[in-house]
């Protein structure tokens, strides 16, 4: 395969997990969330806990695609190396900037968050594409699923006494994020955080599995890579889902099992997608509005989170915007639940009129 050729699969699945993320990031109410777009209570993975690994494991394939043609030069690599450190650190200060915005309550503030984690693994997934054979990347991995799990199922947490792993506060990650983050945490809980810094390194193990699917991309045949793509992501997913009998899959603890059973099934649903797109070269002219996500996604991210905060303070009446326009769709006597999805829905058309437009007029925004 060239590899200036661009890979049509990679925009439109990076453009529908942007989709998706906006979509369940936006419900009409928090009280009322369309069942398929819940997270698991705690235990267990559905439809929306495979946005977020699914949006790292691309970010994975993407950096196997951008930074291969320097990784052989040592001038090239460390000024990409540079590059792909700035980058990261933007990211966390976008994320940063959206944890505080509009109120800018420092005293108050999350630390963590979508972005910062997304900052942090594209950081350390660079250095190690860049500065590793893929052997050692492949130990590595290894090295931070089991080296995790030993970690949180094995380490007593102080006060608290042996890990319990149904309790949020009963792992020593959740100690050590309160150590560094005190008061600083999801506001749901000032105790523990869902993007903590701890839980950011099995999550790096996500992005891991993306550069490990972009070289097969990259280096296979087109004749081979559905096949193989399709083929590992079968045998991850039935080791995540088999070994969560032990070590169960969580997505706010991001385990080594939540790893391996939605880096599988990125596996499978990239192969799909570069099956459909990219060898049979079909459907294209239907999916112009993720590929227009897919171009960008940081804008379409951003930009929805940005308006979200907004139309949720600004005020109307005794509501504020959202409340006034999600009781005017409950208003119909629909199901509360339905009502919500339709704000989501509509609030993605909202976002694909800026989208569309970037793409009309050729316009990427690069964080």
């Amino acid at each position: 395969m060239k590899t200036s050729e661009r890979i049509l699969s990679l925009d439109i699945y990076r453009g529908l997990t942007v989709i998706l993320m906006i979509l369940v990031n936006n419900p009409g109410t928090w009280s009322a969330i369309y069942p398929p777009f819940q997270h698991a209570h705690w235990h267990g993975c559905t439809p929306t806990d495979l946005v977020f690994p699914f949006f790292l494991f691309i970010v994975g394939v993407s950096i196997s695609f951008s930074m291969t043609k320097v990784k052989q030069d040592p001038v090239k690599k460390n000024l990409a190396m540079r590059k792909g450190i700035w980058r990261g650190m933007k990211l966390i200060g976008i994320g940063l900037f959206l944890g505080l915005f509009p109120f800018f309550d420092f005293a108050e503030m999350r630390i963590p968050g979508v972005l910062q984690r997304i900052g942090l693994v594209f950081i350390f997934a660079s250095a190690m594409f860049l500065y590793l054979s893929r052997r050692n990347i492949f130990i590595l991995f290894l090295v931070i699923m089991l080296g995790y799990w030993g970690m949180i199922t094995l380490i007593p947490v102080p006060g608290y006494g042996a890990p319990n792993l149904d309790d949020p506060n009963g792992v020593i990650s959740a100690y050590i994020d309160n150590i560094i983050l005190n008061g600083h945490m999801w506001s749901g809980t000032k105790t523990w955080d869902p993007e903590g810094l701890v839980t950011t390194l099995p999550a790096i193990g996500t992005a891991i599995l993306g550069l490990f699917a972009g070289g097969l991309i990259k280096n296979k045949p087109k004749s081979e890579v559905v096949k193989l793509l399709v083929g590992y992501g079968v045998v991850l997913t039935a080791i995540g889902y088999l070994w969560g009998v032990v070590f169960p899959i969580n997505k706010s603890l991001w385990t080594s099992t939540y790893v391996l059973f939605t880096g599988g099934l990125g596996f499978i649903s990239l192969g799909v997608s570069y099956w459909v797109f990219d060898v049979l070269k079909k459907g294209r002219n239907l999916v112009l509005i993720p590929q227009a996500f897919g171009l960008n996604p940081m804008a379409a991210y951003v930009l929805s989170e940005l308006t979200a905060r907004l139309i949720g303070v600004i005020p109307v009446g005794e509501t504020t915007v959202k409340g006034f326009l999600f009781s005017l769709i409950a208003g119909t006597g629909i199901p509360l639940e339905m009502a919500s999805l339709i704000f989501s829905i509509l609030y993605i058309c909202l976002m694909t009129i800026p989208i569309l437009y970037l793409y009309r007029k050729k316009i990427v925004i690069k964080v």
